[in-house]
């Protein structure tokens, strides 16, 4: 999915992001990669159909009229807006609540695309990291450039070992528990890459600190070409679950943060009810929210 030179058609931009009359540069989005557009496309529309979800992102629509792309086809997938808007509430009232414990703790975005969960949960205290591949923070750097001294961006690949050393979060964990975020990114690496983030998670971060990550369930491996707005960028669905338990297996130091969340509550009974006769097949909720602590 290609973005090509536009020029912002805002009047007025965000501290730090593109100004008026910029140009944003070539590149090329391939694969997961292009997936960053999904959650942009959900937060700047999505409350047009769920207006009771709407997240209230300040950056989403206006980042979008930097790029030169086709959202159309991924405004027809109503079900994944949904699941995104979803789960940005969920992300919002999570992250509050550890930071109003930790003030002065360190938030950090794993696979964080084009998103800025800073707006939400900035304590006027914290410090925040964005962290993506190098392709994606060469695109983030020019839209979403570090700002205010708190939040910061850094080139990253998480499907590799030793990117815990490589963000230098020894350093960052100095000022207390860290809170990690890894959304719409899991289900799209290999099994064993997933246990392996979380084994580093478990071994490395210190006590209280907390993982965040959405998951779908095994049912959903291999079928991402059935979703209307994944399908057309390649990706395709490699992790899910079988059973929430299996994610306490990683490591003896993980620990569930709080009960996880499925998505089946947007649907009320109707939900549960079409969960709870799924479970023998599907083994965990087809989308799931979970927060894990050592």
């Amino acid at each position: 999915m290609e973005t090509s030179l536009r020029r912002c058609g805002r009047s007025h931009c965000p501290p730090g992001a593109v100004p008026l009359g910029c140009l944003v540069r070539l590149t090329q989005l391939q694969a997961v990669r292009s997936t960053l557009l999904i959650p942009l496309v959900a937060r700047a529309f999505g409350a047009r159909c769920y207006p009771w979800l709407d997240c209230h992102d300040a950056d989403a629509a206006h980042l979008l009229s930097c790029l030169q792309t086709e959202v159309a086809p991924l405004l027809q997938d109503r079900l994944v807006m949904l699941n995104v808007l979803w789960r940005t509430g969920v992300l919002k009232a999570w992250g509050r609540e550890f930071f109003a414990r930790y003030p002065h703790a360190t938030g950090v975005n794993l696979g964080c695309g084009l998103s800025n969960h800073f707006q939400w949960l900035d304590s006027g205290r914290n410090r925040w990291l964005d962290a993506d591949l190098p392709e994606v923070l060469d695109l983030r750097e020019q839209l979403l450039p570090e700002q205010g001294g708190r939040r910061h961006n850094a080139g990253i690949d998480i499907a590799r070992d030793g990117w815990w050393d490589a963000l230098a979060l020894d350093r960052l964990a100095a000022s207390g528990p860290l809170w990690l975020l890894c959304e719409g990114v899991l289900m799209y690496l290999p099994p064993e890459r997933v246990r392996a983030l979380l084994r580093e998670f478990a071994e490395r971060a210190p006590p209280d600190s907390v993982l965040v990550f959405d998951a779908i369930s095994h049912v959903g491996i291999g079928q991402a070409r059935h979703c209307h707005s994944v399908g057309p960028s390649g990706a395709e669905f490699c992790w899910g679950l079988r059973s929430p338990q299996e994610l306490l297996q990683a490591h003896p130091r993980l620990r569930p943060r709080c009960a996880a969340r499925s998505v089946a509550e947007c649907y009320g009974v109707f939900g549960w009810a079409a969960e709870a006769m799924s479970l023998p097949w599907s083994g965990a909720p087809l989308y799931s929210m979970h927060a894990l602590r050592v």
